[in-house]
This record gives C-alpha cells, sequence and structure tokens, in this order.
C-alpha cells in the first residue's frame, strides 16, 4: 500500500472480529480470527476523494450452489476492485479481482463502470461472508448462501414492477418522481428481507429508467433501495419494456446489460445476458426477454422480433435440457410481459406470448410462469393448449384452487405490484375478460409508440384476482418431498401493508407434480 495510506489497519485474514447482519440461513458472524495469524488483506485509507463502493448486489452463476458474482458501480474510474469472501468462521481468506464493464448513457454522455467479481468453486447450501472494495475506499460487507445441489427446502420470492422510493428530477421548485416512484418501492424491499428468501425474481420493469430525466440516477437510487437485500440473496431479474433505454446499445439495453453478469445463454455479445437460466436445487429458472416477440410497442424503441428467433431456439433446447435432467423436478419462468390480464385500460396480454411460448410451455410442462407489466397480482388456474380462435385464448383443465397438479397445465402468475405509482388492482372487469393485443398500428405520437390493437375475450383461465391490495409479492416454498412420491412448492401472495415492510396473507395455494428422481 502507498506511503499515504493509514497503516490502522481494521480489517485482516486474522485480526479483530468484525459483526454484520446476515442473509438467509445465517446468523451474525465473527468475520474474522485471533490477531497475528496471516497477512494483512486490507487498512483504512486515507480521505482520498475516491467514490465508495455503490449500488452492491449479488447474481447466481448458472449452477446456484457453486457460483455467485458480486458486482457494484461507480461513475469514476477507480483502481483495484476486488472482494475478498471467506466463511463466518475462518474469516476472507481469498481475494478475487472483479472486471469492470462500462456503458456510455447516450442521454446524458456519462459513462457507468460496473465492477463483477465472479466467485466460482463455492460449497453447496454454504454461508459465506464477503467485502467489497476498491482502492481508497473502505469495503462494503455482504453474505452469501449458496443454492442446495441437490433435492432441499428452500425459499424463493418474485415481484415485478417495482420503480423507486425516489424523487428524481426538479421541477421549477420542488422534486418530484419521474419515473413511476412511490415509497411502496422501499416498502417492498423492506418486506422481502422479513421473509430471507435464497434469491429473489424481479419480473422486469426495475426502475423505469427510460422515463426518467436522469436515467443515471434512476439506476443508482434502484440499486441504493435494494442493496439492503440484494447484497445479502441474488435479486435475478427479466428485463422489461422499460429497461430498453434510447440509445443504449443495439436493442437499447446496454444498462440493464451492464448492471446485471447473468449465466451465459450463449447469445451473441450484444444480446449477452437477455435470456438466461440457473438451477438451485431442483428448481431450473428460466428467464426471458419478451419485448423479442410482443407485438406491443412499450420501450423507447420497437423492437419486436429483434433476435432473429435466437432466443425461441435457445428456449425450446433449455426446457429440453431441463426435462431431460433427473435432477430437475420444476421448470419455472420469469417474463414480464403477460400472457393474461383481466384488467381494463392496461397493457393487458399480448398475442405474440401465446403464439411463441406457450406451445413450448406446453410441449415441456413448465411449472409456473411468473410476470408482471400488470400493476397487480392475478392467478391463473393451470392451461394446456389454446382454443383456435383470433386471441389463442389459453384452456383452464383444472378448476381447483387449493392445490393444483402442474403436470396437467402451467400456471400463471401477474405479480406487478412491485411499488410503481399506477397500480392496476381497481381496474379488473367486472367479470373476467381480457384484452389481448394483437398487433400494432402506425406510429402516434400522442403516445410516442406505435397503436395498440385489441381484440377482448372472456376469460375461463382466470382463477383469482386481487382487488384490494395494490402492492405485494409471492414467496415459494420449496418441498422436495420423498422418493416415488410427489414434490410441491407452496405459494404464498403478500399485500404490502406499508412502512417497515408490513405484510399480511392474501391467499395460498399449492403446486404439486410427482417427483423424478
Amino acid at each position: 500500500m502507498s506511503d499515504g495510506i493509514s497503516r490502522r489497519t481494521v480489517l485482516t485474514t486474522g485480526a479483530a472480529a468484525a459483526i454484520v447482519g446476515a442473509g438467509a440461513g445465517a446468523v451474525g458472524v465473527a468475520l474474522l480470527g485471533s490477531p497475528g495469524r496471516g497477512p494483512s488483506l486490507w487498512s483504512r485509507p486515507d480521505q482520498s476523494g475516491t467514490q465508495p463502493v455503490g449500488g452492491l448486489h449479488l447474481q447466481f452463476g448458472k449452477d446456484a450452489s457453486t457460483e455467485v458474482v458480486v458486482s457494484w458501480h461507480t461513475i469514476d474510474a477507480v483502481h483495484n476492485p476486488r472482494v475478498m469472501i471467506g466463511t463466518p468462521t475462518s474469516g476472507f481468506g481469498r481475494v478475487v479481482q472483479a472486471e469492470t464493464r462500462t456503458y456510455r448513457d447516450a442521454k446524458s454522455k456519462t459513462e457507468v463502470r460496473v465492477h463483477h467479481a465472479r466467485l466460482d468453486s463455492l460449497a453447496p447450501d454454504t454461508d459465506y461472508v464477503y467485502a467489497a472494495l476498491h482502492d481508497g475506499t473502505d469495503p462494503e460487507l455482504g453474505t452469501i448462501r449458496t443454492a442446495p445441489s441437490g433435492r432441499s427446502p428452500f425459499c424463493f420470492t418474485s415481484f415485478g414492477d417495482q420503480a423507486t422510493p425516489t424523487l428524481g428530477r426538479l421541477t421549477e421548485k420542488s422534486y418530484r418522481s419521474d419515473n413511476l416512484g412511490s415509497p411502496a418501492a422501499g416498502d417492498t424491499t423492506t418486506a422481502i428481507e422479513r421473509l430471507g428468501p435464497l434469491f429473489n425474481l424481479v419480473n422486469g420493469d426495475l426502475c423505469y429508467a427510460n422515463l426518467a430525466h436522469d436515467r443515471i440516477r434512476c439506476w443508482s437510487d434502484w440499486f441504493d433501495n435494494n442493496t439492503r437485500s440484494a447484497r445479502y440473496r441474488p435479486w435475478m431479474p427479466a428485463a422489461g419494456n422499460h429497461e430498453n433505454e434510447f440509445g443504449n446499445g443495439p436493442v437499447g439495453y446496454a444498462a440493464y446489460q451492464t448492471y446485471f453478469v447473468l449465466p451465459d445463454s450463449g447469445s451473441d455479445a450484444e444480446l449477452r445476458g437477455l435470456w438466461y437460466s440457473f438451477t438451485a436445487g431442483s428448481v431450473r429458472v428460466i428467464s426471458l426477454n419478451n419485448d423479442d416477440i410482443c407485438f406491443q410497442d412499450g420501450g423507447n424503441s420497437y423492437i419486436h422480433g429483434y433476435s432473429g428467433g435466437a432466443q425461441k431456439r435457445w428456449l425450446e433446447n433449455e426446457l429440453t435440457d431441463a426435462r431431460a435432467d433427473p435432477r430437475v423436478d420444476w421448470v419455472v419462468v420469469c417474463m414480464h410481459q403477460t400472457a393474461i390480464s383481466t384488467a381494463d385500460h392496461t397493457n393487458g396480454a399480448d398475442l405474440g406470448i401465446r403464439q411463441e411460448w406457450l406451445p413450448l410451455f406446453d410441449h415441456h410442462q413448465v411449472d409456473l410462469v411468473v410476470c408482471g407489466h400488470e400493476h397487480h397480482y392475478e392467478r391463473s388456474h393451470p392451461v394446456r393448449g389454446t382454443q383456435d380462435n383470433q386471441t389463442r385464448t389459453p384452456i383452464p383443465v383444472d378448476d381447483r384452487t387449493d392445490v393444483i397438479d402442474t403436470s396437467k397445465g402451467t400456471v400463471h402468475l401477474v405479480i406487478g405490484g412491485g411499488g410503481t405509482s399506477v397500480p392496476s388492482n381497481a381496474m379488473f372487469f367486472p367479470q373476467p375478460r381480457c384484452r389481448v393485443v394483437t398487433g400494432v398500428g402506425t406510429y402516434d405520437p400522442a403516445i410516442w409508440r406505435k397503436t395498440p390493437i385489441y381484440v377482448v375475450e372472456d376469460a375461463p383461465w382466470s382463477a383469482f384476482r386481487d382487488r384490494e391490495n395494490p402492492y405485494g409479492f409471492v414467496a415459494f416454498d420449496v418441498d422436495p418431498g420423498s422418493p416415488g412420491g410427489n414434490t410441491s412448492m407452496k405459494a404464498t401472495h403478500y399485500a404490502v401493508n406499508g412502512p417497515y415492510g408490513a405484510i399480511s396473507v392474501v391467499e395460498q395455494f399449492t403446486l404439486t407434480r410427482p417427483r423424478r428422481g
């Protein structure tokens, strides 16, 4: 270290004990052992004006039992970004250098640097402690819980359409939100931490940066809000239409693709991270980008068909692989736009999903689809196949609502009440009906996009609609069951009721299917 740095060492592999709050499955932990047992890893720097670690968050690798990425961002160039990692009992015994990725925001011309440290060869179902830092700044601490490698119980959560709890734009003499933000966006994060899941699925429209005057601040606000959860458990996203930003990358997702390092899908570099999968225990999670196949024009640019079929080919191969893997019982798809919705005067369902994805979901027996886009909660009956009509109406195969056999049909959940200021729970049709986007017309400057073409259908697939609660999320408790029997996944829809993440149960149901091993 340079002579200008204080020699008062505060963290070493064998120096003073530090205590941090832990993530799922862990307790407060002593990070370091007794003095004198190892080399110094870090000494407290003098105040040097270096930008601190910001927006610390985790992502799983393809194998969630052994691979995790630790990420943070800066605007300034920094030196030697790295992560120290160890176990609660042995302290920081390993240093992993971070790779820095950048993008330049086309609107502000600001360059953002995101630092990603890939941690591999981790032990399954194990607690770790880590510190992220770069030269000249204090470390930021977090914990990691790796997924089990076999059939073990665990919990994960899901919601979409969050925005931020901050006021990001000064208008005349006051600040206001220009990205559909509300205080509920902060309450939801606190609520997730009440449960402490293994991971959280974010079903698109993370912060609505493409609406914001300052897109960089919007992303920063989103990470600042969520780092109090995402530094302890991976928040695994799906890209939504509001991640599509004018001028940022070949298809508008450069910011999203830079902030997150997601499991490799073998896609072209310019489409990296827009679709991916990972396996946690007996659950294969597949994340899709629906702007590729949706008819609705919802981003800053219309990119229907942008992958040239590459995403669909990958999806078919991924589903085939999942169902051929004897270690995988459950297939869960996370995406943004939806195939179902019974709300009026909202986005509606999209025919593109029903045409392109649903036949694959049926053929490979996808168990569960979680999405957002509509800013409320609703659930479908298990569906399999579609009617031979203009809107390809999904066909329900059972009307039982408490215990559902997903080997017979796929359950779709809209979980879009993550915090946006424009909830749609008060906009349901009186009786279940669905507005389906079947195409688009010409560009309309009044709405800054192509005009959607809607057809209204009856919705025999509708099972439950939450009219009362604008905000909430769903927790899924996976029970592996016994060999030769069934495995189950208990779903609990929680309403988020206000400050401090207060929650209440709205509905519960159980998904079940035969265990494969």
